[in-house]
């Protein structure tokens, strides 16, 4: 486990540990949207959400900045700093956890008041012993991300959706056999978040210890060791640097969800005068809390693993000005983020009626989902941008097109909510993806001149707009030809139909079109390059028989 993991390796294993725990959370709301009211799911999101945002304060952009801390002092070997400062972090975890826990328990009708919802307090009271020990789990995996070492971080979040699922289905099966209703369903489901992060615990805390052997064994094996060159720092000198970095970086970092926690609470003021009845309301932030928002959170998927590998790699390399591998991995994470976030984000998006009557009772919900999934494509880039701009020691700048970009977001969903209900909410959030993500890329540049695709944009773009039209097309085609068989059948042909069509004709056209070229693909994994390869020949005997 010692050895580092590069880009490629540290995303792919963060992505699919991302990927597998999302699709858990997934799984674990497909029976909430069975077995809970609306009323329920939309306490349950309501905990869910506050406990989400609250977290990413408990943990204050810490773990990210633990990760740059430690990378840089491990790049100029100054190894007894880099654990002083591991050690200052765990502490600072561990206060965090317990304060904000016991003020997060205390104060849950407070909470569950201010949404408009305080039926919702049971929930909010039940998701807060999670808080206890997670701050200090964001501060280990920051430490081993510092270390460039992905898998331990990606393990303890699967095992950790493994618990909470099992534990909060389990749990709200047994509410419901007692007879109970929504808030003590919706309190149930939330507290297995608590298991969730006593599994995650315990899975980081036998990584620590193997990594801890590992170091003394290399320790002892080394013939002639490096000097270290650390200085004693005392805690007071780490909190100071520590912070410095981390609250521009949770500024940041609680964008999204500062915008769900947003729409949730004052969903019913804003949409107040769209919506006919309190009941319509209800409903429609239960769709957009559990289908919408849960399906949208699987485009970004890849955007959070790299923006969490890119980090620790750039920081390295910028720390000891090696500005030509700052340049070839800035232009390497945006080529990913364009190759592989847009399709995915798109493919959902078309095929949004059938992949939402697949996975919940109906397709009721699927124009919330694409309409949100949309706008994961400017999300998407702004969470790597972001994380690009930490390596470069350029913190402040993404706290300030955060800030500039939610000021979008509260206005806009003032003047659109009424108006356009749930979809006004979306397209502010949109725009505030869009606004900070433009300001991101142009911070780049000014700093380093990275290429993405540069004279194959219009490829690209015909890439995308043949592919998804396409794959709309198909979806909605192979409902209407299917209509007779039974729902789910017709609506799992139809989204597998759309996916391999859209993604397919998509990997085709890249390559026909010279938008992806051979020394692109070399930088790709393996198991890519492999399926590119026989694309990647037509393409050549294509490009030899005209010529």
């Amino acid at each position: 486990m010692a050895k580092k993991d590069s880009l490629i390796k540290g995303t792919l294993i963060l992505a699919a540990a991302a990927l597998v725990a999302r699709f858990l959370g997934l799984f674990q709301r497909i029976p909430f949207d069975y077995l809970m009211g609306s009323a329920g799911i939309a306490y349950f999101n309501i905990a869910n959400n506050v406990y989400l945002l609250l977290l990413i304060i408990a943990t204050g952009g810490i773990p990210s900045a633990i990760s740059r801390m430690i990378s840089e002092r491990y790049a100029l070997g100054r190894k007894r700093e880099a654990q002083r400062i591991y050690r200052a972090a765990l502490l600072f975890g561990l206060l965090a956890g317990v304060i904000i826990a016991t003020l997060l328990f205390f104060l849950a009708p407070v909470f569950a008041a201010s949404g408009g919802h305080p039926d919702a307090s049971a929930a909010v009271a039940a998701i807060a012993p999670a808080l206890l020990v997670f701050p200090v789990i964001a501060m280990m995996r920051g430490y081993f991300q510092g270390r460039q070492l992905m898998t331990p971080g990606g393990i303890s979040q699967i095992i950790e959706q493994f618990a909470r699922v099992l534990t909060a289905i389990g749990l709200v099966l047994i509410v419901l056999s007692w007879g109970w209703g929504d808030r003590w369903l919706a309190a149930a489901a939330a507290f297995g978040s608590v298991f969730g992060s006593l599994a995650a615990f315990a899975v980081m805390l036998y990584y620590a210890r193997k990594l801890r052997k590992q170091d003394i064994q290399e320790a002892k094996s080394e013939p002639e060791p490096r000097p270290d060159t650390s200085r004693r720092l005392s805690f007071k000198t780490i909190y100071r640097e520590m912070f410095a970095i981390s609250i521009p970086i949770v500024i940041a970092a609680m964008t999204v969800q500062f915008i769900y926690n947003f729409d949730t609470w004052l969903f019913e003021r804003l949409t107040d005068a769209f919506y006919a009845s309190s009941a319509d309301s209800l409903q429609a932030l239960a769709e957009l809390g559990n289908r919408a928002q849960a399906l949208a959170g699987i485009p970004p998927i890849l955007a959070i693993a790299l923006s969490t590998s890119i980090l620790p790699i750039i920081s390295s390399a910028y720390s000891v000005k090696n500005m030509d591998e700052v340049q070839r991995q800035t232009s390497l994470v945006m080529r990913i983020v364009v190759f592989t976030g847009v399709p995915a984000a798109l493919a959902l998006v078309v095929a949004a009626p059938s992949v939402t009557g697949l996975i919940y009772q109906d397709a009721s919900g699927s124009g919330l989902v694409a309409a949100l999934t949309a706008g994961t494509i400017f999300q998407i880039t702004m969470m790597t941008s972001n994380s690009i701009l930490f390596g470069l020691g350029r913190a402040k700048l993404p706290m300030m097109h955060t800030v500039a970009g939610l000021i979008v977001k509260v206005v806009g969903s003032v003047v659109l909510a009424p108006l356009l209900g749930a979809y006004g909410l979306i397209i502010a959030s949109t725009l505030c993806f869009l606004t900070i993500a433009s300001l991101n890329l142009r911070a780049i540049r000014k700093v380093v001149p990275y290429s993405i695709l540069g004279s194959r944009w219009l490829g690209y773009m015909a890439t995308i707009i043949v592919s998804a039209g396409t794959g709309w097309l198909v979806d909605m085609g192979v409902r209407q030809l299917l209509e007779g068989l039974p729902s789910k059948l017709t609506y799992f042909l139809s989204a597998a139909a759309t996916g391999i069509v859209a993604l397919g004709l998509y990997v085709l056209l890249l390559v026909l079109l010279r938008v992806v070229r051979p020394e692109d693909a070399r930088q790709f994994p393996g198991p890519l390059r492999k399926l590119l390869g026989p694309v990647m020949r037509i393409a050549r005997s294509r490009g030899t028989g005209s010529s």
